[in-house]
């Protein structure tokens, strides 16, 4: 049976009294930048005008790919906010999919999903005033009637709070059905013998959905919407 008590992510370390201490989002979370960092530096390193190594092959068909996705919801824009947006829609995938490692994904903490939702608000609100300046802001949210203010503005305070929601309320719901799904195989298994061998077999397909495609699907949708929005915020006023 699954214990309610330990479906958040866990203590590895606390210091002094247990007012410190690092979870296994933390720790993973870490692990996974510094990874994507690593990755970066190793295939960004000694290239080439003309590719001649896989690695760069590599390297640019991501870039490529990623720029792509951008250009088709920023526009030229994308050459701006590529780099940090693509960056986050790699470590939103490979922290989400930890789950096919057999690991707790990160994003199945809400403290991970509210920390991202933060800087998507923080980059598309900053980028706005930034293009349009305060006053062009003001009168921004004031589209189409003055009267519209109140909840243009309501809008765009709760959209960090629905994307970190979305987010992980997908990831962590994943979690909870791939744990049940687990107890269940077992508990038919005993009905055959000692050995779980429903667990073992009807388990790949949930694992496979949970762990690889939906991770894949909510990145998609974080980023995207990070981006719809972005694009909407710093439009300038026709």
């Amino acid at each position: 049976m699954l214990n309610v008590e330990e479906l958040g992510a866990r203590i590895i370390i606390s210091f002094g009294n247990g007012s410190v201490y690092l979870t296994e989002s933390t720790l993973w979370g870490t692990i996974v930048a510094a990874f994507l960092a690593a990755a970066g530096i190793i295939m960004g390193s000694r290239l080439e005008k003309v590719p001649q190594t896989r690695r760069q092959l590599l390297a640019e068909f991501i870039v490529e790919k990623l720029y792509s996705y951008g250009q088709s919801n920023l526009g030229k824009a994308a050459d701006v906010y590529m780099p940090f947006l693509g960056t986050m829609f790699l470590y939103l995938l490979c922290g989400s999919a930890l789950g096919v490692l057999g690991v707790r994904p990160v994003t199945a903490d809400v403290n991970v999903t509210f920390s991202l939702s933060i800087l998507s608000f923080l980059l598309i609100q900053g980028s706005s005033i930034h293009v349009l300046g305060i006053r062009g802001k003001v009168e921004h949210m004031c589209r189409p009637y003055p009267f519209m203010f109140p909840l243009n503005l309501i809008e765009q305070v709760t959209l960090p709070v629905s994307l970190a929601f979305r987010l992980f309320g997908n990831i962590f719901g994943g979690l909870v059905v791939v744990e049940l799904w687990y107890v269940f195989m077992e508990w038919l298994s005993s009905f055959f013998g000692t050995v779980p061998f429903f667990r073992a077999v009807l388990v790949l397909p949930v694992n496979a959905f949970f762990d690889m495609f939906e991770p894949a699907i909510q990145t998609y949708i974080f980023v995207t919407l990070t981006m719809v929005f972005l694009a909407r915020e710093t439009a300038a006023d026709e």
